[in-house]
C-alpha cells in the first residue's frame, strides 16, 4: 500500500468489482481504450482477475486508487487505477514496463490520476527496481499526454497500435534520469 495525502494506492478487492465495472462501462473513460468499447460486467471481472495473477506473476501491477478524503469524493471510493503492466498490445516497444492510469469521470480534472501516477513512479524505480518505464497514450488523449510531461518523461516515437489502427504516442523515463532528478 501506499498513501499520500488525498489517496491509498492497494491491491484489490473482490468488492471493488461494481466500481470498475461502472467505470469501463463509460464510453467516455474508454474512448481511448483498445477497441474504444466499453466493457462488460463479465470483461471487467476478468480484467480484474487479471489485475492479481499479473501482482503474483510480476510483483507489481495495477493498484486500485481509493480515496482516503471526501475531496473529490466519499471517503473510500474506488476512483480507479494506477500502476504498472507489460505493454503486450504493442509488440514493437516490448520489452518494457508502462506506467498508466485510469480514472471513473466524476474523478477526472482533481490531479488524481498524476498524484497516483508520482508514487507509481517512485514505486518502479526505487521499490521494483525497473530500469526504464514507457507510458502509451492515444494521440488525442491530452488528459494523459499532460501526466506523462508532469512525470517528466519524454515522448520516444509515434506508432500505430497492430490490428486497432490507433495511433499512440509512446513517452519513456529512465531509472537513471528520474534518479538524477531526484537529487
Amino acid at each position: 500500500m501506499i498513501e499520500t495525502d488525498r489517496l491509498l494506492l492497494r491491491r484489490w478487492h473482490d468488492d471493488d468489482l461494481p466500481a470498475l465495472t461502472a467505470m469501463y462501462a463509460d464510453p467516455e473513460v474508454m474512448r481511448y481504450v483498445g477497441d474504444g468499447l466499453p466493457r462488460t460486467s463479465e470483461e471487467s471481472a476478468a480484467a480484474l482477475a487479471g489485475y492479481e495473477r499479473d501482482w503474483e506473476a510480476r510483483g507489481f501491477g495495477l493498484f486500485a486508487i481509493e480515496l482516503r478524503t471526501s475531496d473529490p469524493g466519499p471517503v473510500g471510493t474506488v476512483a480507479g487505477w494506477a500502476g504498472l503492466a507489460v505493454p503486450e498490445f504493442l509488440p514493437e516497444i516490448l520489452p518494457a514496463v508502462e506506467i498508466g492510469w485510469r480514472l471513473a469521470r466524476p474523478y477526472w480534472g482533481h490531479g488524481i490520476a498524476t498524484e497516483a501516477a508520482v508514487e507509481v513512479l517512485r514505486f518502479a524505480f526505487e521499490y521494483a527496481r525497473v530500469p526504464r518505464l514507457v507510458s502509451v497514450c492515444h494521440v488525442d488523449n491530452a488528459a494523459s499526454a499532460n501526466v506523462m510531461t508532469k512525470l517528466g518523461m519524454t515522448e520516444e516515437r509515434r506508432t500505430v497500435v497492430p490490428g486497432r489502427d490507433k495511433p499512440v504516442i509512446v513517452t519513456e523515463l529512465s531509472r537513471g534520469r528520474y534518479l538524477r532528478g531526484r537529487t
